[in-house]
């Protein structure tokens, strides 16, 4: 017997990081969404400038995409990838290969960012044990750095309010500082200046624990902890001081990867190339969860031949290579190479930077930072009352046809690589009214 529901019930679903009761007593709902646009279920049009979750990159409804999940699931709704395998995964993996970058051409699906950062931890630790260093165990991540919301992430993550609730995280964690240096590089246009000499801060602590450190762990850009772009210099610096040191070096592309700063991933657009590199959201537009790491060939050969025989690494989930996730990622990946979105970013990027750094005038924005088509807008808080005023300003801008996503005190905006001039001048002129209506 089928139970009738109330209408607009919203009591069973447990929201993720979401102010329960907040959102319940007002809710903000979505029911359709088209190109860059979101609909509310009264029909008002909402322009999407987080690109859902800094996923939906090509935009929203694309047809091809939908096609060919439709059509997967009409010829074969699920197949295991334990001992078996479909021919789906396989041409998706072979396709990501081509469009990750140089060298790191062996993939491992999974199902989320979150997955991709435990995952490529556990490659880390497989890689040392199989080539005989299995007393390198230490993982080192960043102040501020968000790897998703698994027990490995949320270690070598430096959130503290990720971590809270939590108790007891993963042991042998260490942590690098975080790149924001305010004193330096307020209102920054594009990358910092000042800070490479952060990296450093790895050979502190190779000193301190010596040949024991497994892979650090960082996001090319930060986003989660409010968009903080990396300092020139930094990441090659990072680089170096990792293949000094035996360390593999793991980029979270996560939020970076699919166009989102001009080239198909972050360690493109910077000229990086790390070991591990894991991705999710943009990697099926969001249409169906799923994820993947990628890393070298030599690390894939280290882990699959370090074994005599049978199952080489003991890691995995039920949907890893889900094939109806593999066909949206397969039409995804088209979609960037037909329609050249990474060139797109390139074309709009100066005209978006100067579009968000003309919000400085503005006398509640303290700084302004960007990177591709990324861009983070902190506010002056309310005394004693961190983020209440960025939510505030969300709300307005909600309220007003825009969704933008809060950080703490910062205004996060990462669009759909879709949008056109005129869309970043309504984002910008939104945004713009709704901080200065809360200044009133």
């Amino acid at each position: 017997m089928t139970i009738p529901l109330r209408p607009n019930n919203l009591d069973a679903f447990w929201m993720p990081y979401t102010a329960n009761r907040g959102f319940k007593a007002g809710p903000r709902l979505l029911s359709r969404a088209s190109g860059v646009f979101y609909y509310t279920p009264e029909g008002r049009a909402v322009l999407d400038g987080t690109a859902g979750l800094w996923c939906v990159n090509a935009g929203h409804g694309r047809r091809e995409i939908t096609d060919a999940i439709t059509a997967q699931a009409k010829a074969m709704d699920f197949a295991p990838t334990f001992q078996m395998g479909h021919p789906v995964a396989f041409e998706a993996a072979a396709r990501l290969a081509e469009f990750t970058p140089d060298g790191l051409d062996r993939i491992f699906f999974t199902n989320s960012g979150s997955e991709s950062a435990d995952t490529a931890l556990k490659i880390a630790l497989a890689y040392h044990r199989a080539r005989g260093q299995g007393h390198r165990q230490r993982l080192v991540g960043r102040e501020r750095g968000y790897h998703g919301s698994g027990f490995g992430g949320m270690s070598v993550g430096g959130i503290v309010a990720n971590r809270r609730q939590f108790g007891a995280q993963l042991p042998h964690v260490d942590h690098l500082p975080h790149t924001h240096l305010p004193a330096h590089n307020l209102f920054s246009r594009g990358l910092p200046k000042h800070g490479a000499h952060l990296a450093d801060a790895l050979d502190d602590l190779v000193k301190l624990h010596g040949d024991t450190i497994a892979a650090v762990m960082v996001e090319p850009v930060a986003g989660s902890t409010g968009v903080l772009a990396p300092p020139e210099g930094y990441l090659r610096r990072l680089r170096e001081l990792c293949t000094r040191h035996g360390i593999l070096l793991i980029f979270d592309e996560v939020i970076t990867g699919f166009s989102r700063l001009g080239a198909p991933f972050a360690a493109d657009h910077f000229g990086v190339r790390p070991d591990i590199l894991t991705m999710a959201k943009g990697l099926t537009n969001a249409a169906v969860p799923m994820g993947a790491v990628a890393v070298t060939e030599e690390v894939y050969d280290a882990v699959v031949n370090g074994v005599s025989g049978g199952i080489e690494f003991f890691h995995g989930y039920t949907y890893s290579g889900h094939p109806l996730a593999a066909a949206a990622a397969i039409a995804s990946i088209r979609i960037h190479h037909e329609e050249d979105l990474s060139g797109r970013v390139r074309a709009l990027a100066p005209y978006w930077q100067d579009a968000v750094h003309a919000l400085r005038s503005n006398p509640l924005v303290t700084d302004i930072r960007d990177c591709g088509l990324i861009a983070g807008i902190e506010l002056e808080p309310v005394k004693d009352q961190p983020t209440v005023r960025a939510m505030r300003v969300f709300q307005r801008c909600f309220d007003d046809g825009l969704l933008v996503r809060v950080t703490g005190d910062v205004v996060a905006l990462s669009p759909p690589l879709t949008i056109d001039r005129h869309h970043v001048d309504r984002i910008v002129e939104t945004l713009d009214r709704a901080v200065r209506a809360e200044a009133a």
